[in-house]
C-alpha cells in the first residue's frame, strides 16, 4: 500500500498514518496495520477521538525525533572516544622499545586485541655487561589494563626501585608485588617474566610470576634442536602479599634464541571452538625453527594459519632474542 511506499523514503520514515475506514472486518484492519498504517478509526468519525489520535501520533513523532537526536549524539561521542583511544594506543606503542642489534639482536611484535592492551615489554642495557628483558601481561583489556602496564614500565625505566634491585629478578618481582597489590589497583593483577643476561658469564638469570615460560632454542651436540622452558612457577603480581619469588639460572649457548611471549600468542579459539595451546605453539616454533629461517611475522602468520583465525583473541606480544654466533 501507499503507506509503505512513503515510509521507504528516509525523510518520511517516521510519518504517522491514521487510516479512516468503513470496513468492519478484523482481517481488513490487520492488513492495514501490517502494510504501514499506524492507527485507524472506523466511520462515522468522532472528531474528538480523531484529535486525540492525532495528539498521540504527535507525541510518538516527538519521541522518535528525540531518539534520533540522541542516536546522533551517541555516534559523535563514540567517534570522539575512538579517536582518543587510538591516540592513547599510539602513545602506548611509542613507549615500546625499538629493535636492538649488535651483541644481542632483539625483535618484537605487539598486537593488541583492541585499541589498547595490557601487554607491555622492555629491554635495555643496565650497564655494559647486563641486559634486562621483561614482558608483563595485565589482566583485562583496554584502558584499565593499559594504565597499570605503563606504570610498571615507567617505574622500572626510572630505576625507582632500591639500588641494585633491577639486577636481581626475584627482588624486582617482590618489589612489584608490594607496590601493585590488586586491592589498590582496581583489582587488576599482572603476570611477568623478568630476566638479566650477563655477557661475561653468558648466563641468563630469571624469575617469573604466573607468566608463560620463556623458550630457549639451541642446537644440541647431535645437531638436533633443543628447547628449554624457563619458568619459576608462582602467583601473579598483586594477588597475595606474602608471595616469595625465586631466581633460576640458564646457561646460554652461542647462536641460540630466546622467545618471550604473552599467553595471547597461543590461547586462541579455533573455528571448531577448541583452544590452541602452549604445546601447539612450541611444536610450531620447533618445526619452523628446524625447517625455515623465519622471522616474527612469519611465525605469527603460521599461527594464524594453524588456528584458522586471522584475529588474536587476546593481546599478543612476542619477543625474539638472538645471541649471535660471533658474540663470544
Amino acid at each position: 500500500m501507499i503507506f509503505c511506499t512513503i515510509k521507504s523514503e528516509a525523510s518520511l520514515s517516521t510519518t504517522f498514518f491514521i487510516l479512516l475506514t468503513s470496513r468492519k472486518a478484523v482481517e481488513d484492519r490487520v492488513e492495514a496495520l501490517d502494510t504501514g498504517a499506524d492507527d485507524f478509526l472506523s466511520k462515522p468519525i468522532e472528531i474528538s477521538e480523531l484529535k486525540a489520535r492525532v495528539r498521540a501520533g504527535l507525541r510518538l513523532y516527538k519521541t522518535n525525533q528525540e531518539l534520533k537526536t540522541l542516536a546522533q549524539d551517541l555516534q559523535i561521542q563514540q567517534k570522539l572516544l575512538e579517536t582518543e583511544l587510538n591516540e592513547a594506543a599510539d602513545y602506548v606503542k611509542s613507549l615500546l622499545p625499538k629493535p636492538m642489534s649488535g651483541l644481542v639482536t632483539i625483535n618484537s611484535r605487539f598486537l593488541p586485541s583492541n585499541q589498547l592492551g595490557g601487554d607491555c615489554f622492555d629491554y635495555y642495557w643496565l650497564d655494559e655487561n647486563h641486559l634486562v628483558i621483561y614482558l608483563l601481561d595485565v589482566s583485562g583489556h583496554g584502558l584499565a589494563a593499559a594504565l597499570p602496564s605503563i606504570s610498571v614500565q615507567n617505574l622500572l625505566r626510572s630505576h625507582s626501585l632500591p639500588p641494585g634491585t633491577l639486577y636481581n629478578p626475584s627482588e624486582v618481582l617482590k618489589s612489584l608485588n608490594n607496590i601493585f597489590q590488586m586491592e589498590k589497583q582496581n583489582y587488576q593483577y599482572f603476570t611477568i617474566w623478568y630476566g638479566i643476561f650477563d655477557i661475561i658469564s653468558y648466563q641468563l638469570t630469571y624469575s617469573s610470576a604466573g607468566h608463560p615460560p620463556a623458550l630457549v632454542l639451541s642446537n644440541s651436540t647431535d645437531s638436533s634442536l633443543e628447547i628449554k622452558q624457563l619458568i619459576t612457577p608462582n602467583l601473579p603480581i598483586g594477588t597475595y602479599t606474602k608471595t616469595e619469588y625465586y631466581n633460576a639460572v640458564c646457561d646460554i649457548k652461542v647462536g641460540s634464541k630466546l622467545y618471550i611471549f604473552s599467553d595471547g600468542v597461543y590461547e586462541i579459539e579455533k573455528p571448531d571452538s577448541t583452544m590452541w595451546n602452549l604445546n601447539n605453539f612450541i611444536n610450531l616454533l620447533t618445526l619452523y625453527s628446524q625447517e625455515f629461517h623465519t622471522n616474527l611475522d612469519q611465525i605469527l602468520e603460521a599461527i594464524r594459519n594453524a588456528t584458522c583465525n586471522q584475529m588474536f583473541n587476546d593481546d599478543c606480544s612476542l619477543l625474539e632474542i638472538s645471541f649471535n654466533a660471533d658474540f663470544k
